[in-house]
């Protein structure tokens, strides 16, 4: 606790007067060079102000001065390599899908140029490594599964109009019946086709269902899928003959999708990038390795 002021000794350094606790509290003065260089950050800080963007506003922020802006810079270096790039740009467009990959240099450029675009606007729902995310109906592009193809003219158009979606009239588009919400299939058909799908999945199950399960199967699903289960890009039907699933591919995430269906959609990019940029990421995408 403080107590009363005590007097200063001769020769001892200058103190408030103050006691806390028997700690003295010393009264020197501020070092001249720290107090200079307070006021230099005051003077520099009011500069800045005035110089420069500083102060926020409702839409904006006070412009300073020297009128400087990161955005401007920006707009500026993009318009820089967007005229750099014209040229090779318009060769990409113009020329057929199938023979970019005849040109070694236009084929290194759309690589590039599409990795970003992908790295920028596919990653969200493919994967950075666009290995898609299982069990979530996002397509893995690196096999050579392809439900609507996997030839670069095909992933070209899927980008462009992408997939069941509204704002787009040549999106692909198909739907698989909800066959349980519907009331299209009672529980028990619903389980015996899901039996069907996992044998010809080659996974184990019931062989007494999955025979009962063949007659729903032809019936109410080879018509998307075929006979053989092996599906059709024509409508969009997976292959379920095969391991690789978008939603998952055991017992009960199947049963799941034959009484409630599935239905992804993807935008179509033709509003968002340029002719360009869906040729650049159709080319990377197609030499990822699934690529037909």
């Amino acid at each position: 606790m403080s107590v009363k002021p005590t007097k200063q000794k001769p020769g001892e350094p200058p103190t408030t007067g103050h006691s806390w606790d028997g700690i003295q509290e010393y009264d020197n003065p501020m070092p001249r060079w720290w107090l200079w260089t307070f006021y230099a950050c005051i003077a520099w800080a009011a500069g800045y102000m005035v110089l420069y963007p500083a102060w926020p506003l409702v839409s904006a922020a006070t412009p300073g001065l020297l009128g400087f802006s990161t955005r401007g810079d920006l707009e500026t270096e993009k318009q820089r390599f967007a005229e750099a790039n014209s040229a090779i740009q318009a060769k990409l467009v113009e020329t057929e899908l199938t023979q970019i990959a005849a040109d070694p240099e236009l084929l290194q450029y759309a690589t590039n140029a599409g990795a970003a675009v992908f790295r920028t606007n596919c990653v969200q729902c493919h994967g950075s490594g666009a290995a898609g995310v299982q069990g979530q109906g996002y397509p893995n592009l690196l096999d050579d599964d392809w439900i609507w193809g996997g030839d670069i003219e095909s992933i070209h158009f899927t980008v462009t109009h992408g997939i069941r979606n509204t704002t787009n009239d040549e999106a692909r588009y198909s739907e698989m019946p909800r066959f349980g919400a519907d009331e299209l299939l009672d529980s028990t058909q619903i389980a015996q086709v899901v039996e069907h799908v996992l044998a010809i999945s080659g996974q184990d199950h019931d062989a007494a269902l999955a025979a009962e399960g063949a007659v729903v199967f032809a019936e109410n699903c080879a018509a998307c899928h075929t006979e053989a289960g092996t599906g059709s890009r024509d409508v969009g039907a997976p292959n379920l003959t095969d391991a690789i699933w978008l939603y998952g591919g055991d017992r009960e995430t199947l049963t799941e999708t034959v009484t409630n269906a599935r239905f992804g959609v993807m935008p179509n990019w033709n509003v968002r990038l340029t002719e360009a940029d869906i040729r650049s990421v159709a080319v990377y995408v197609h030499g990822l390795g699934g690529g037909e």
